[in-house]
């Protein structure tokens, strides 16, 4: 999976949204979709960000891409019912969605943490994808093989000291993917897997570690093979795996 070499229409005629896809893991991925045949939905806060992406996919002559501003903190579950009455309108079905987008929180003591901040991100990196998993599955259940790829963390598995609300949110993570392969497994055609990207040259690595050179760690292309694999078709049969998208060398800075 992590050699993999994505044949060049492996998403053709796929419908795929992207959170967070503005910069970052989340720009790559949408860039690498479209370039292998997806139309690719653009979400996330920052409409400039979008809209750069989308002349990016519109200039390389790949699908047209749609853009969907959306800011995740103060988003509520009838904006998440509206952009499946969007998607519906215009594709009818969506074939895969990558939950990429989150925050960091402060870098605390659980006894210091502030709880608005704890609440903001629980809000947007679990609550807004509880969400979205439920209005958008009735149009995932029309795709002919779906697939929801979430985003995971080292701190999702062993939670370490001071990463707070962020290492909470991501076993929440791991726990919304096991749930939701389990309960999908042999009744539909919706597969659920995760990918932890490890230390990955990101704005949120950088927040995290503002002392690292950002060369010395991975650029978000490198990571690409595993995030094409899992959206594509050949991966039918993965349901219900964390993967770790590169091989860390220290495990204890591992963070995307």
């Amino acid at each position: 999976m992590l050699d993999y070499q994505a044949p060049n229409d492996l998403l053709k005629d796929k419908v795929i949204l992207v959170t967070g896809a503005g910069d970052g893991i989340g720009r790559s991925a949408a860039l690498h979709y479209a370039s292998h045949g997806a139309t690719v939905i653009l979400l996330g806060r920052t409409t400039k960000k979008l809209e750069d992406v989308y002349d990016e996919i519109e200039e390389r002559g790949h699908p047209q891409a749609a853009i969907i501003p959306l800011n995740l903190d103060t988003a509520t579950e009838h904006d998440y019912i509206e952009i499946a009455n969007t998607i519906q309108a215009e594709f009818g079905r969506i074939d895969g969605v990558l939950y990429n987008a989150s925050i960091l929180g402060d870098r605390t003591g659980l006894s210091n943490y502030e709880p608005s901040t704890f609440e903001q991100v629980m809000r947007v990196n679990v609550s807004s994808q509880f969400l979205m998993t439920q209005a958008l599955m009735p149009l995932m259940l029309e795709a002919p093989e779906a697939s929801i790829v979430f985003t995971t963390s080292s701190v999702g598995r062993k939670a370490r000291a001071y990463w707070g609300a962020y290492a909470i949110s991501k076993f929440a993570t791991e726990a919304m993917m096991q749930l939701l392969a389990d309960e999908l497994e042999n009744t539909s055609n919706v597969r659920v897997n995760a990918i932890n990207p490890g230390a990955t040259r990101t704005n949120m690595r950088a927040k995290a570690f503002p002392a690292e050179n950002p060369a010395s760690v991975m650029a978000p292309d490198d990571l690409m093979p595993l995030y094409l694999y899992l959206m594509g078709n050949d991966s039918t049969d993965v349901n219900g795996q964390s993967i770790d998208a590169q091989l860390r060398k220290d495990a204890k800075k591992s963070v995307n």
